[in-house]
């Protein structure tokens, strides 16, 4: 097989998968005037396969979608050019689906689908090399994003060096389920005390007032406890506290000072390990920042998942809430999910607290699985992964 015929889809899985598991040496996508004449778009496609190593050629076949005749007549125009060529019918629409069925009548050319369910390729007619053939391609968390057309930023975590704070996280998580009542106000109390200086630097070297300004003009006291915790588990040195009067301390790094100044960090972090230690997942980010338009630009749309992972083909977007999950952030996450990873990701909100039924519901109809606090608690975080993910191969 010399060329590839794709059907495009909206679906940006559907447009490679076929092109990464039988390396073709061109590619003639079937597509609508608006991907036909969208340079952009061809450009970035053109990228993605750079990227993932495929020397390939792109051809871009303009049609009406809806329209069958107008569809085989390209159809047979692509056949009759490239004779070599196999047709993916994975993608398309009803109508392109409609063509190919006449084309492959017409003629003996190879034709085959790729199951999500099973991913597997199956030959349809003619493709003894597609027959019952396991996919084994993989993904990263980044390929997911320019496979879509966006990018993925630098977040607020720099996971290349996560390996080396691994042992931490446990005993961190597990200070943040004693403390979760209190944990905004210990965050807030850490932040007003360790401040930048003048010129926008912050030092590891803390010095603050025992009680101090928290929202909306209440005070916040010095959480004697769990500063003695986070020095027993190696967070903070130095620590002494003068009872009403002053706090100071010591952050171990910068890397620790950023986590205890952010209220989310810590569980973010447990849910990156639970990924990690599920091994499940090819590929594990926090803190995935993905600009939709690979613009680069400052004001470009961005959105931020706060755990990525991916396992084979399949990507699986989670977010972490350390408050009630509200109807909007659940909203958000099913686009994000959609956008970018289409039918074949999986979603799953990650919640501090005990889900109510409203919410459940709600992500039950956006196809959302729910971890909650009771999970959490009970360290059933990877077990609940391993059931979102036991219908992937």
């Amino acid at each position: 097989m010399e060329t590839l015929i794709e059907l495009y889809d909206e679906r940006p899985l559907e447009n490679v998968l076929g092109v990464e598991m039988f390396h073709p040496r061109r590619v003639v996508y079937i597509c609508p005037d608006t991907v036909s004449s969208d340079q952009v778009l061809q450009r970035k496609m053109r990228a993605y396969f750079r990227h993932r190593g495929e020397k390939v050629e792109l051809v871009f076949l303009r049609t009406s979608v809806y329209d069958t005749e107008a569809i085989l007549r390209v159809l047979r125009k692509a056949v009759s050019q490239y004779p070599d060529c196999a047709l993916d019918i994975t993608g398309g629409t009803d109508a392109v689906l409609f063509a190919a069925g006449l084309v492959s009548a017409e003629t003996a050319i190879p034709v085959f689908t790729y199951s999500r369910k099973q991913n597997r390729f199956y030959s349809i007619r003619n493709a003894d090399f597609a027959s019952n053939i396991l996919c084994d391609v993989t993904y990263s968390v980044e390929d997911c994003f320019l496979m879509a057309g966006g990018s993925m930023r630098q977040g607020r975590v720099d996971n290349s060096i996560l390996a080396r704070y691994l042992d931490d996280i446990d005993p961190f998580f597990q200070l943040y389920l004693r403390n979760r009542r209190p944990w905004t106000n210990i965050v807030t109390y850490i932040q007003r005390v360790s401040p930048a200086d003048a010129n926008g630097v912050f030092s590891l070297e803390v010095s603050g007032a025992y009680t101090v300004k928290g929202e909306r003009a209440s005070r916040i006291s010095a959480p004697e406890q769990a500063l003695r915790d986070l020095e027993e588990i190696g967070f903070l040195s130095e620590l002494r506290i003068d009872p009403e009067q002053s706090v100071s301390f010591r952050f171990r790094d910068a890397q620790i000072r950023a986590w205890l100044r952010d209220v989310g960090s810590v569980l973010e972090l447990y849910v990156y390990k639970a990924c990690l230690d599920s091994g499940l997942f090819h590929d594990v980010i926090t803190s995935a920042v993905v600009d939709w338009e690979a613009s680069g630009k400052q004001n470009a749309v961005t959105n931020e998942l706060d755990v990525m992972c991916t396992r084979g083909v399949t990507p699986v977007f989670i977010s972490c809430k350390t408050c009630d999950v509200k109807t909007e952030a659940l909203n958000e996450l099913a686009i994000l999910r959609d956008r970018f990873g289409g039918k074949i990701a999986k979603a799953a909100i990650v919640t501090a607290e005990k889900g109510g039924a409203a919410m459940r519901n709600r992500a039950s109809e956006l196809g959302i699985d729910v971890i909650d606090l009771n999970d959490l608690i009970h360290d059933r975080t990877a077990m609940r992964l391993r059931n979102l993910m036991r219908s992937v191969k």
